[in-house]
């Protein structure tokens, strides 16, 4: 499954990642919306969830993240739907380890 998020803030060390594999996160910006990927590697075994999916979160409340390979790149966002059938655009489109 699939979870849409709104993405509130974000550190400004998202933008001064300049390492190949990690120049995604230049463009993460504040207001747009982000869908990530809950893929069997990251699931539980006994929930059957991504840790950090939002479940049970809605309307108002502010969920944390951190980009993984630079722990400085971090901010808020949330949550706006759970998709069961995954549809993520290829660009603002991420999975939850």
């Amino acid at each position: 499954y699939c979870v849409e998020f709104r993405t509130e803030s974000l550190s400004h060390h998202c933008a001064l990642e300049r390492r190949p594999y990690a120049r995604w996160m230049q463009y993460l910006r504040e207001g747009h919306t982000v869908c990530v990927a809950c893929q069997p590697p990251a699931m539980s075994a006994a929930t059957r969830r991504c840790s950090g999916d939002g479940h049970n979160a809605h309307g108002d409340k502010i969920l944390h993240w951190e980009a993984i390979g630079n722990s400085q790149c971090q901010g808020t966002w949330k949550k706006i739907r759970q998709l069961e059938n995954c549809s993520c655009p290829l660009v603002h489109s991420f999975i939850f380890i």
